[in-house]
Parts: structure tokens; sequence; C-alpha cells
């Protein structure tokens, strides 16, 4: 769309234009096809900030790879409930995914999922250690019975030979293995739900940025919106606004005034990638590779060495080099965090400065790391590396939230948050990881903090499109295997080597 917006009123607004908006959208769409919908994105295209598919690791988190998901407690044992509880979330959005595919509404899921094995690899005897309880944790769950164990290189080197190759053969690594995860491009995604929903009436608008948002008399939502190419400006009034808008969903939340916004901050950490589009390199490697993170590090800067599928072709990339930058989003001002400061939220994000140092410390060493230093930490992972053929490219910006504690003042909290309004006219996300793998349950959770009166009549349109939706997958063993294989064939995914059994 190349002029503002003459839509003056629409019964839901989206602000934003990636996976979180889309997939509420396509929701909404389902559940109440005749209400009105207008999407509002400041790019000129859908998915182009945290959902685009180098912004982001892909990863299809399933708690499969990612250790910080089930972290060891001080007596060393492992707690497997918050690694369960995000492959719960996953199956869901597999299975909501699937629904649009089988009824036509999304295209080739080939165009946005692919088969990847998801392992974790470690090196030294305390990581291994911790790998193999962490193991012993998760293998007796339904969820997680595919896995496998080893500390044998050779073994390792036949999942994934360029992190074995060139490895001293005396060092002691151990890893795991679940053939069956997944690698996301998530800008895809994004782009054939707007698709859907600018097929089925949503009114989609580009280059379009709301630049306020205040409550009107009838209790809906007034918003300022402008057309930078143009210089136009309008405005539009909205029964239910979504505020979907990643890194810029805070400034706008603070607008609306409500005061389920007071207290909350954000922390922006940027982050770099290496990206190898070598052919001969990347059929190397097929794993989505995952390491532990450095002490101080934040958890979405934990190291993995993945195998990528963007636009059919197959490519390589590590990292992430984490850093600081104050600006909110990929493409936005370095004024967005002074410009975050209330005074609501300026003792928790004093606590939080003070009770983070050595995260600011970490912050400021990868900032000054060096090339060459970067090459050093991908040759931990892939010993023979060639570093001329690694490219270093900019990652999205993930801003942690920051809110309210009791005890502290303030904590910094890396997740994802739903905001609501009491009287459920508005939502909201803050936050980040695991974000988009999880974008499904978390709009559930959204539809049911806002549309309260509404959601008891949505529940048997949302069991029919997820046969799991209610149900813990885990401690059904029968629908979880009936479930997974009729998404994986909805979704065109084949299991590397194995099948669940």
């Amino acid at each position: 769309m190349t002029f503002i917006s003459k839509t003056k009123h629409a019964d839901v607004v989206l602000i934003g234009g990636g996976i979180m908006s889309a997939t509420l959208g396509a929701f909404i769409k389902q559940l109440e096809p005749n209400w009105s919908i207008a999407l509002f994105e400041r790019l000129d295209e859908a998915g182009l900030e945290s959902s685009g598919p180098w912004n982001n690791a892909g990863t299809g988190h399933a708690a499969l790879c990612e250790l910080n998901y089930s972290p060891a407690a001080k007596d060393g044992s492992v707690n497997p409930a918050k690694a369960l509880h995000i492959n719960e979330q996953f199956q869901l959005s597999r299975q909501f995914w699937s629904h649009l595919v089988d009824n036509n509404l999304i295209g080739s899921p080939k165009g946005f999922i692919n088969t990847v094995p998801h392992m974790s690899f470690v090196i030294g005897d305390k990581h291994a250690d911790f790998l193999k309880t962490r193991y012993e944790a998760l293998k007796p769950n339904t969820l997680f019975r595919s896995m496998e164990y080893t500390e044998d290189q050779a073994q390792i080197a036949k999942w994934a030979p360029l992190i074995v190759k060139g490895r001293d053969p005396k060092q002691r690594v151990a890893a795991t293995r679940a053939a069956e995860g997944t690698d996301v491009d998530f800008g895809a995604l994004t782009r054939e739900l707007t698709t859907y929903l600018a097929n089925t009436g949503v009114e989609v608008n580009y280059g379009h940025e709301v630049s306020n948002i205040s409550k009107a008399s009838d209790g809906g939502w007034d918003l300022s919106l402008k057309y930078p190419a143009s210089g136009e400006r309008s405005r539009i009034h909205a029964k239910f606004v979504f505020v979907g808008a990643g890194g810029g969903a805070l400034h706008l939340l603070q607008a609306s005034g409500i005061p389920e916004s007071k207290g909350y901050g954000g922390f922006p950490v940027s982050g770099q990638f290496f990206r190898c589009t070598d052919e001969e390199t990347a059929l190397q490697h097929s794993a989505k590779v995952y390491g532990q993170a450095s002490v101080g590090a934040p958890p979405m800067s934990v190291p993995h060495l993945d195998t990528r599928y963007v636009d059919g072709k197959r490519s390589l990339l590590f990292g992430p080099y984490a850093g600081f930058s104050t600006n909110f989003l990929k493409t936005s001002s370095y004024l967005d965090l002074p410009l975050s400061i209330r005074p609501s939220n300026i003792i928790p994000m004093l606590a939080v400065a003070k009770d983070n140092m050595d995260l600011t410390a970490y912050l400021i060493k990868e900032v000054a790391k060096r090339h060459d230093a970067k090459v050093e930490s991908l040759r931990e992972y892939y010993p023979e590396a060639d570093g001329s053929k690694w490219e270093l490219i900019t990652a999205g910006q993930r801003v942690q939230i920051i809110k309210k504690d009791p005890q502290k003042g303030g904590i910094l909290q890396f997740g994802t948050e739903v905001i609501a309004a009491r009287d459920g006219s508005i939502g909201a996300l803050l936050g980040a990881s695991p974000g988009a793998s999880t974008a499904v349950p978390i709009m559930i959770e959204l539809l049911q903090k806002t549309f309260p009166k509404n959601f008891k009549g949505w529940q048997s349109k949302l069991k029919e499109m997820m046969p799991g939706y209610g149900v813990k997958l885990n401690d059904n063993p029968e629908l979880a295997a009936e479930i997974e294989a009729s998404t994986a064939a909805s979704l065109q995914l084949e299991n590397a080597d194995a099948t669940r059994s």
C-alpha cells in the first residue's frame, strides 16, 4: 500500500508486522471471521525485524538443545519442568501451522520449516557431567524420549563432523542429539500469515507508523498514524489494540497510560552472527549445535553453530556475539533507552543496573572483541573453520524486560510477558526468547486475558485447530505420538534418521 490508511474504524488493530501480530491476526480470523482488522507495520514488508531469518537463530525452540532452559541447581540436579513447558508450547505452534497448511490457508511448509537435528555440545569435565545429568532428567519424558547421549567423538562426528574434525581426541566432550529438531524461517512464516490475512479482508499497511495511542471516550483507542514516505498523517479508532511491535512495544504501552504498564522498563541487547554461505562447508553440517553460555552472558547469548534454510538455500550461522546499543529496534533511534525512563520504572532500572554488573562487563568485553577473537570463538565449536568464509552480520535487537521486584527493587527478566489492561481493550507483548517459536501459545494466553467473555466459546474451535490444546502431551504418550506424526506429515518434516518409539 502506498498511501496512508483511509480506514477510520476497526474492531482490532495490530501494531507491528512480526510473527506475533501475524499469529494473533490468524487466530482472530479463524475465531471471529467477521471482525474487521487492520495491521500497521513501520517497515516496507512483514517480518523484517526480530522475525527476520538473519535476525534470530530460527531454532524452533523446543528445549531439545538449549541448555539455559534446564540449568543445573546448586546441588547439581536438573529440573526438567521448564524444558517440558517450552516443548509443549512448541508442539502447539506446530499444530496450528499444520492446521493452516492442511486447509490451504498458507503455502508450502518447506518455505518456512525444515528438519534439522538439535544437539547440545559441551567441553570439559564439569560441563560433560552436567549434560549427562540433564540427559538423564529429560530422557524419561515422552517429549524427550528420542534424545541420545554420547561422549564418543567418533559418534559425534557422525552427527556433526565439523565440530570434531581437528579436535584433540583426548579432550573430554559430550553431546546430546534429538533427530526431530527443526529450523524455522520466521520471516517467511510471517509473510505467509500476513498474505493469508490480506486475502481474507484484513487491511495490511506497510510503511505506516503508529506514533501515539490514547484512550477514547467509548472505551476503545484512538491511534495516531503517520506515513513517512509522503508525510501524511491520519487516525484510526479501534475497539481492541495489540501492541506487537517488538522493541517498539514499550514506548506505545507507556503512551497508553494503562496502570498495568507501570514499572516496566527495557534493557536492549544487540548481537552479531557469523554467516557462512559457502555451499561446500554448509553441506558438511546438518544440525543446530548449542553450547554453554559464558559466565555473565545473557541466556540469548548461548553459542550455537546452526544449519539454516533461508529462501531455499542452506547456510551456516554461528554466534551470537552480544553487544550493546541504546536503540530498541534494529532500525530505530539511539534515544529509545533514555526516552523509555519514567518515574514508575527508574527505581527498577537502577536496581537492575546495580545487580547486573557482570552482564555489563560481559557486554563491554563482547563489544571490544576483535574479528580474530570472534573467529577463535567459532573454532571452539568448529576447530578447522576458515575465517575468510564467514561474514559478520548484525542480528535483531532484543529488549529484555525490567520489572519491579519487592525484594530487589527491580529484576532483569529473560523471557516474554503478556501485559493486558483490566478491561481487555489492549494487550501487549514484551521480552524476547523463546519468542517466535512459542507465538501460538503466547497469543492464546493474550486472547484469554483480553477476551475473557469470548474465550469460553472459542474452546471447541481451538481444540479443532490444535488437537493437543488443553492437554499435556508429555503425560499422554499415545496422543503425543499421534499428533507428532500428523503434524510432521502436514509440515512435510522427515526425521533425520530416527523416530520416537
